[in-house]
Parts: C-alpha cells; structure tokens; sequence
C-alpha cells in the first residue's frame, strides 16, 4: 500500500513540476517564445502520460471489486439454496456460503493490489504477524470456534435435540460457530460457548428412536412382592406411548429404610418422555390404591418420659 501511495504522488509531482515549467518559458519568453512556451498541448500531453493511466487502473478497479461482490453473493446464495434442496443441515449451508463468499472477496481485493504492482506475497508475513497478535489475545474466542468446527464435523447433536451439555440442559436451537443457543425446559434462552460444550461430557437424549421411562415408587414391607409386580404391570396399558417393541419392567430395586422400593419402565419415543412420566405416575398410584396397597412415607413418634414430667 506504501508503494502504491508513493508512485500516485511521484505521478502528481511530474505532472506539477511540467506545468510549472511550461508556465515558466512562457513568462519569460513572452510572445516571441510562444512557440516553445506553455502550451495546452503540452499540459494535456504530461496529463496523459502521467496521470491518465493511473485513472484507467483506478476505475478498473473499482470495476472488478464491484463485479467480484456481485460475483460472490450469486455464488453465496447458489450454495446456499442447493444446500437447503438436498436436504443439508442448515448451519452448515449457512457456513459454508459465507466461506465461499469471503473467499471469493479475499481473492478479488488481492488481484486488484497486484494490478497496481504491490506484490501479495508480502502480506503473508503481515497476516501471520497478525494472526499470532490476535491469537494471543483471543485465545478463548479461537478454542470456542475451533470447538464449533468440531461440533459441526462429528455432529454429536443437531438442532432440534434435547441435550445436557456445559452444565446446561435444554432444546439446540442453534449451533453456530462460537456459541450454542439452547432452549431450557421452563422457556429460558441459554448462550453456551462451544468450548465449554466440546470441553464437557455430552448427552444426547434424542439420538436414539427410544428412551426408557423409570418410574419409582415404595410399597408397605407387608406387601406380597408377586400381587405388587401383577398391579404395576398392569398399569402399562393406562401409559401414554408405550412402545410394543420394547417389554415393560417391573423392577425390585431395593429394600429401603421404610419401603420396599420399586420400579416400573416402560420405553417411548423421545419427544413422549414427559407425557409419559405424568401419566405413569398417576396409573402406578391409582392400581396401587385400588388393591389395598400402602404407600409408606416418614414419620416422626415422639415419646414422653411420664417421670420426667412429673418432676
């Protein structure tokens, strides 16, 4: 940039420096010099021979820099709409549409400097130079793109999954370079840098067509073990999305302080999860009561030392 500056000003600098002269023999020779004098000619002569070509690469360049913009935003959008045609992830698309645009921008800016004889090759050093400042002072933004990239080439989620990931649970909303938007339960927008995520362990509860509803619940010691694993299968059919491919379970899980401690699962889809946790609770509570069945919960006995308060 410094070599162009200088050779537009070594141009103007020529250019004054004829028309000073010219004005110069004509003051001093007066009529009788008109001949070798100044002259229009002269003046538009030292015009074209400096200044007109400068003009010429100028506009042309101008030129190209607006047809490689028009360029690369048909290309962008090309990219952009086969993508979306073939079905491709959206973040993707959009990713790899601005890439190809900057890149067609990056290439369009360097062939217009080289026109004006400024070798490109220089600017390899400046932007490493560049890129070591930068990196060092935005260490943390550059991990969390290099984990978006990661993110996006592995895929250990899309949007649309429900995922615990970073401390953070909640619907993907968004995977973008940096960040990731997710969509809490209670309706809360949470901003997840992707360093934290890909740093992190990952759950992924939609990645597999079926997910298994465990149900607790505790039964009175009492109780016949056979009657209470009848009464809790019995209750599968009052659950909503039971799917037929997966058996249900009525599982002994433990023997608890106070209770006899049960499980009964059950497999749904993913998106039934919840639905199907309500309405198993309410089935597992209802059957239990309808066959005499106790459900134990804490309980505090005090007593009183009938001496010590007399005295």
């Amino acid at each position: 940039m410094t070599r162009l500056i200088h050779r537009g000003a070594m141009a103007f600098v020529a250019l004054l420096t004829t028309a000073s002269s010219a004005f110069a023999q004509e003051s001093e020779g007066g009529s009788e010099g008109s001949d070798e004098g100044f002259s229009i000619g002269g003046a538009l002569g030292a015009l074209e021979e400096h200044a007109l070509p400068w003009a010429t690469n100028i506009v042309g360049a101008l030129v190209a820099l607006f047809i490689g913009w028009l360029v690369a935003g048909w290309l962008s959008r090309k990219v952009r709409k086969t993508a979306e045609k073939r079905s491709f992830d959206t973040t993707l698309s959009r990713f790899f549409s601005n890439m190809v645009r900057y890149l067609i921008l990056t290439a369009v800016v360097l062939g217009v400097l080289g026109v004006f004889g400024i070798e490109t090759s220089s600017f390899a050093a400046v932007i490493g130079a560049a890129g070591l400042a930068v990196g060092l002072a935005f260490q943390g933004t550059l991990g969390n793109f290099a984990s978006g990239v990661m993110l996006l080439v592995f895929r250990p989620f899309k949007v649309g999954d429900f995922i615990e990931a970073g401390d953070e649970t909640g619907v993907v909303q968004e995977i973008e370079l940096f960040t990731t938007e997710l969509k809490t339960p209670d309706g809360k927008r949470v901003i997840v840098p992707n360093g934290q995520i890909w740093s992190n362990t990952i759950t992924n509860y939609n990645h597999y067509p079926a997910r298994r509803v465990d149900i607790a619940v505790g039964v009175d010691y009492s109780a016949d073990i056979d009657q209470v694993r009848q009464v809790l299968l019995g209750c599968v059919k009052d659950i909503d999305g039971v799917l037929s491919e997966h058996a249900p379970q009525a599982f002994l899980a433990s023997l608890g302080g106070s209770s006899v401690d049960w499980q009964l699962r059950v497999w749904v889809k993913p998106e039934d999860y919840w639905a199907a946790w309500d309405s198993g609770t309410r089935a597992v509570k209802m059957a239990l009561d309808a066959a005499g069945i106790g459900i134990p919960f804490p309980q505090l006995d005090v007593h009183f030392d009938e001496g010590a308060l007399k005295s």
